[in-house]
């Protein structure tokens, strides 16, 4: 090939590639104008607008992102199971309120979150309405084993699973890993978060002592009650009424007028 035609064939492969690089960068900018634009143009969040519960002054802190919307459905009507494969249904907890945490092997957050899980279940394990209620979505065998052995590590957790990995998307947070649910006595879901928190932080525990006294109006307290009342002053507050039952005691010296019921606000 002589010399002018290599020239002119230079110049001719320099304007292809050039307009080659111009293209591509052509489309790389229109597929970012039109990415900005869907972004611009893409409606807002539901749930940020959606109207809050009286639940919403507890997102602060790690419950930020908490989810509280005045809307409350049951708890899905969905099939999981239990550490020896019998299943389970949201109802059987119904009288309790439920920390609902679904977790996976594969996902880190999931696995540094455990921790306060299970330190929230120690705290609150003398109460018979509370339970921290969390289930594996791992799909294989040998991953649920591992998740067993892994929440054995972390008692008082119970193991609870779902190989189908369905329950995710059957809650607010449709398929987001982690998602904590919290769920009132009477099964409904009342706040949700997805995402990592520190569940035995002080936040996560106002929040949970405020669904356990929802609903249960003034009530007249138990022995137990009296005792823990008089011995906690941060409990005093609650305090309406409290007298001897007289009737039982059938005396009226000093030493029988100390309480033996009190009646509480909730």
């Amino acid at each position: 090939m002589s010399g002018s035609r290599k020239a002119i064939w230079a110049v001719v492969g320099g304007l292809v590639l050039v307009s080659t690089v111009a293209g591509v960068g052509g489309v790389a900018m229109s597929l970012y104008a039109n990415h900005r634009r869907d972004a611009q143009e893409q409606p807002a969040d539901p749930a940020a607008s959606a109207p809050k519960s009286d639940l919403a002054r507890f997102a602060v802190g790690p419950l930020a992102a908490l989810e509280t919307p005045a809307d409350t459905p049951a708890a899905p009507d969905y099939v999981f199971r239990d550490h020896h494969g019998t299943a389970v249904r949201f109802d059987a907890f119904r009288g309790k309120v439920a920390v609902v945490n679904l977790w996976a092997m594969w996902c880190a957050p999931c696995r540094e979150e455990m921790p306060t899980l299970a330190a929230l279940a120690r705290r609150y394990s003398d109460r018979e309405d509370m339970i921290v209620l969390p289930v594996n979505v791992d799909a294989t065998p040998q991953a649920v084993n591992e998740a067993k052995t892994f929440i054995d590590a972390h008692r008082p957790l119970p193991f609870y699973s779902d190989t189908r990995f369905q329950l995710p998307f059957e809650f607010p947070g449709k398929g987001k890993m982690p998602q904590t649910v919290l769920l009132d006595r009477q099964g409904r879901i009342r706040a949700a978060l997805s995402g990592e928190a520190d569940w035995d932080g002080p936040e996560a525990r106002a929040l949970i002592d405020a669904l356990l006294s929802a609903g249960l109006g003034p009530r007249v307290a138990t022995a137990d009650d009296v005792r823990n009342l008089l011995l906690s002053p941060a409990a005093a507050d609650r305090l309406q009424d409290a007298d001897v039952h007289r009737e039982v005691r059938g005396r009226d010296k000093a030493s029988d007028h100390a309480p033996t019921w009190a009646r509480l606000r909730a």
